[in-house]
């Protein structure tokens, strides 16, 4: 029997950060993941390929539609799907390599097998060959992630009825494709498609897209997306899809009318929801009992007498990759004594449409219904003289401010570089700045996060550049 001071269940973000953190605290550590490869949902088949694909579309996008005309840049691009399909899988097997490195670096073992918990503290790695190898561990980890949700009556075939990682895998561009469920997976891979030629549907059973973001997030969002041609079908619900050789055929019913009506597509995404993967783990027997969705009810890292701790998509809570990064250097210092801490009010979450939405902490509805006293500071993307230069002033950033403490609740940004702006806001929520000492910082000109500062004066009264 191998022993491990940390044996870590799972090599995606929550597994491999873990395994690192705890090896530079000087634990051994084992790391087992039961794909041929390390890194998980975020780096093979969804954060990593997503944005790659994202990013290399709106290239072509720009290009063909010719919206660089009026700089004196034009140009008739041809798509090479091939071509962009083969960059994407050559920069997501980098990363993956770049993570077997660090590994290495850090004495990491690396197991390949499905893993069970035999009892506490030990560990059954069943491999691929047939073999099986037994671990015994101090402490153990579940970081296994997640997969995305079937529908109840279609399950996936990968060729008609699709999922999250088939969409970004696609050998062609589809003439129609549906997508079921517009929430970030929809709308993100909705977009990618959009820009190479797809025909869109988003079908959505809630009243708006995104519906937990702001409001004023999702309507903005929802314009453009409708403005860039998709079509959006909301307070509608797929109840039943039939397949036919070359098409798929979606049954649809909306919440005001018992009417069904019938959309035909080329496919059809099914992008409502991920589940955790805790299934298989023999946790029932340890005495660990998972919600009704699978994942473990302790928030972020726990642990319960028998040393085993939880990370990432498994735990509950938001399905990100920085919670699942922030959940596993917690949980190491944890593990060593350390007092690891994750605040889960201010992990920002980013959409990486056109345009990119990026928020933190609150959203409006929830401060109103919480009866909450705050203030409102908001810029609009016109005022900035960045925007207007690179033809992008489409957007806002939206502050809210607690008006008692004139600490920022939350913010809402919709606009290039939001994912990237949004960090400043991280940085004065975890450092308790108060909304006037935001308001003073100084930022170069003309940059677009100038808008963040707009904002916070705004929020205080004394917007310049309204």
């Amino acid at each position: 029997m191998n022993h491990y001071d940390v044996i870590v269940i799972g090599c995606g973000a929550g597994g491999y950060n873990t395994a690192i953190r705890a090896a530079q605290l000087g634990f051994s550590v084992a790391c087992i993941e039961r794909a041929s490869n390390v890194g998980g949902t975020g780096i093979r088949t969804g954060c990593i390929p997503s944005r790659l694909l994202l990013h290399t579309s709106e290239i072509y996008d720009l290009a063909s539609k010719g919206k660089n005309a009026a700089l004196g840049v034009d140009c008739a691009p041809a798509l090479n799907l091939m071509q962009m399909m083969a960059y994407k899988t050559a920069a997501v097997e980098q990363m993956s390599k770049s993570i077997h490195k660090l590994l290495r670096k850090h004495g990491v073992a690396l197991i390949y097998g499905n893993a069970l918990l035999a009892a506490a503290g030990q560990v059954i790695v069943r491999k691929a060959d047939g073999s099986q190898q037994t671990l015994s561990g101090t402490s153990v980890v579940i970081a296994t992630g997640s997969e995305p949700v079937p529908l109840p009556f279609a399950s996936f075939d990968h060729t008609r009825i699709l999922h999250s990682a088939d969409a970004l895998s696609l050998d062609r561009v589809p003439r129609h494709l549906a997508i079921i469920g517009a929430g970030a997976v929809g709308v993100e891979l909705g977009s990618i498609w959009r820009r190479l030629g797809s025909r869109i549907t988003l079908i959505e059973r809630h009243d708006r897209i995104c519906h937990w973001l702001d409001s004023d997030v999702t309507a903005t969002l929802e314009r453009s997306l409708k403005r860039q041609g998709i079509d959006i079908r909301l307070s509608s619900n797929a109840i039943g899809i039939d397949k036919h050789s070359n098409s798929v055929s979606i049954q649809l019913r909306t919440a005001e009318s018992t009417e069904i009506t019938t959309l035909d597509a080329d496919m059809a995404l099914v992008a409502i929801g991920r589940r955790p993967l805790t299934t298989g783990l023999n946790l029932a027997n340890l005495g660990i009992q998972a919600d009704t969705e699978g994942a473990l009810p302790q928030q972020g890292p726990m642990t319960n007498g028998l040393g085993i701790w939880v990370v990432g998509d498994a735990a509950t809570g938001p399905m990100l990759m920085s919670k699942a990064e922030e959940e596993a250097i917690a949980c190491a210092e944890r593990i060593a004594g350390l007092p690891g801490f994750v605040n889960y009010s201010s992990i920002p979450y980013v959409l990486y449409t056109s345009p990119e939405v990026a928020v933190i902490g609150k959203t409006e509805d929830e401060l109103r219904e919480a009866g909450a006293a705050y203030r409102v500071g908001y810029c609009s993307l016109a005022a900035s003289a960045r925007a207007a230069i690179c033809g992008t002033s489409e957007g806002f950033v939206k502050l809210l401010v607690d008006s008692g403490t004139n600490l920022i609740a939350g913010a809402h940004l919709v606009g290039p570089g939001a994912a990237d702006l949004i960090s400043q806001v991280t940085i004065a929520m975890e450092a308790s700045m108060i909304c006037e000492d935001f308001a003073r910082i100084c930022h170069p000109y003309p940059v677009l996060s100038e808008a963040l500062r707009q904002a916070a004066m705004a929020a205080g009264g004394w917007m310049m550049h309204a």
